[in-house]
């Protein structure tokens, strides 16, 4: 007799926190070396284009990143579909934590001039972490019925931000800034982030269980061949995934958008807004408090109003967001001549922040626990590749695009691409019909034979 996924258990509490733990971890990744200190100190000292703007070390810094995603987006289906056959989820994420530590400890001998070893360990590390991402995220339908996954997931995320908090808070406080002058001291940042997430992420290997069994091998074939082979079998069952094939072009766009916004806020700030250290830090804990607290309430409201919708409004805050950081300098203007104040565009800057934290834990939380609905659970790892592949392609294409149109036209002006992104992806979302999407999840059945 066939099980629905509403009979799915909901996980022991220690289970889902040890779950949640690896968003608590690998946030020092994330947050230290992909957005706030390791990006500046890349562009700005590592490569040191000052006489150009940076046009160059921003260029270099899209490439890297966007290399590392092209790596997840061949990858990461194939990936998924031999763990779900081979039942070898926590393997692979043991892996990619290691390979994580590893490339991010080195990160400590990158000096200013060695700009091919930056990117070297940039593109490795960042793979490591984000075909992680793909591992962790296909744990969430066997944490509990499709009911709770909005929680859940928005539970990891907020989670999240609590440990990017931390990790960055001792940065600030013992490393100080990433400057040629303090180079001696924040070159310990790729270090301190690899030991961080080597030492939080340990609950997860030790209270997460293994979802599913594992499936003899047939006679002549390997868990690779019978991964491609699963492959396959998925994109030519597309059809009867309608919705989550929609989903996941929306999410392209999306996440295109909030890639761009993650790798260069940062980079904006200080090239751009040139904001002061002390602004800087504020940027960065008003981030990380906004987005705790939407990736926590909205994962609370999206069970009850939908992931569709919940999704669709987190990008709408997107779009008000993104324009409010293009037209900072003229907001600031209109805010002075209206009210007779003396503002300054960094502070402004900093206020439309709390617009960009609320919407950056929730959307992509929102999209996570959207995915978990859509997929059968016997296949969560192999479609939640297909989650990192729509992300990843996103990333490659978002970031490079802004990249050359940066080098171009320069980053201000660069801005408004994310701001056509999230319009984009808001009109395709509202072709995917959340109910018909769950029941062909619930309807799946795996021909075994």
């Amino acid at each position: 007799m066939k099980r629905f996924r509403n009979d799915t258990p909901r996980a022991s509490k220690k289970e889902i926190f040890g779950w949640a733990m690896f968003d608590f971890a690998n946030q020092a990744y994330t947050l230290l070396i992909i957005t706030v200190i390791f990006p500046v100190l890349f562009t700005t000292v590592i490569v040191g284009d000052t006489d150009q703007d940076y046009r160059l070390g921003n260029l270099l810094w899209s490439i890297a990143l966007a290399t590392s995603y092209f790596m997840v987006v061949l990858s990461g289906p194939v990936f998924g579909a031999i763990m779900d056959y081979s039942a070898m989820k926590k393997r692979f994420l043991f892996y990619s934590y290691l390979l994580t530590i590893v490339s991010t400890t080195l990160l400590y001998f990158v000096e200013p001039g060695l700009v091919v070893l930056g990117v070297t360990l940039i593109v490795i590390s960042n793979f490591a972490y984000a075909i992680g991402e793909n591992f962790i995220a296909s744990f969430l339908p066997s944490l509990g019925p499709p009911s709770d996954l909005g929680k859940i997931s928005g539970f990891g995320w907020a989670l999240g931000y609590v440990g990017g908090l931390l990790a960055a808070g001792f940065v600030i406080v013992f490393l100080g800034e990433p400057t040629a002058d303090n180079f001696s001291r924040i070159r310990w940042v790729g270090p301190y982030a690899a030991l961080f997430f080597m030492l939080a992420a340990i609950p997860t290997f030790v209270w997460v269980k293994e979802p599913g069994a594992r499936k003899e091998l047939p006679k002549g074939e390997s868990f690779m061949s019978v991964g491609f082979k699963r492959l396959g079998e998925t994109i030519r069952m597309v059809g009867q995934f309608k919705d989550l094939t929609i989903f996941l072009i929306s999410l392209f766009f999306a996440m295109a958008g909030i890639y761009i916004v993650v790798a260069f806020a940062f980079i904006y700030g200080d090239q751009v807004v040139r904001w002061d250290e002390n602004v800087r830090i504020l940027m960065f804990v008003v981030v990380q408090i906004t987005a705790a607290a939407g990736a926590f309430s909205f994962g609370l409201i999206q069970d009850k109003i939908g992931a569709r919708v919940t999704y669709n409004i987190t990008l709408g805050l997107w779009f008000v967001g993104v324009m409010g950081i293009w037209a900072v300098t003229d907001i600031t203007n209109f805010l002075n001549s209206t009210f007779n104040t003396d503002f300054e565009a960094q502070y402004v800057f900093l206020y439309i922040g709390v617009i960009a934290g609320l919407s950056l834990g929730s959307s992509q939380s929102a999209s996570r626990a959207l995915v978990g609905l859509f997929t059968p659970e016997q296949k969560s790892a192999e479609f939640f590749g297909f989650w990192g592949l729509s992300n990843k392609i996103a990333g490659v294409f978002g970031i490079i695009g802004l990249g050359l149109l940066q080098a171009e036209f320069g980053l201000h002006q660069s801005v408004l691409f994310c701001a056509f992104l999230f319009v984009i992806a808001i009109i395709i979302c509202l072709f995917v019909n959340e109910k018909r999407g769950t029941e062909a999840a619930d309807d799946f059945q795996e021909n075994n034979s």
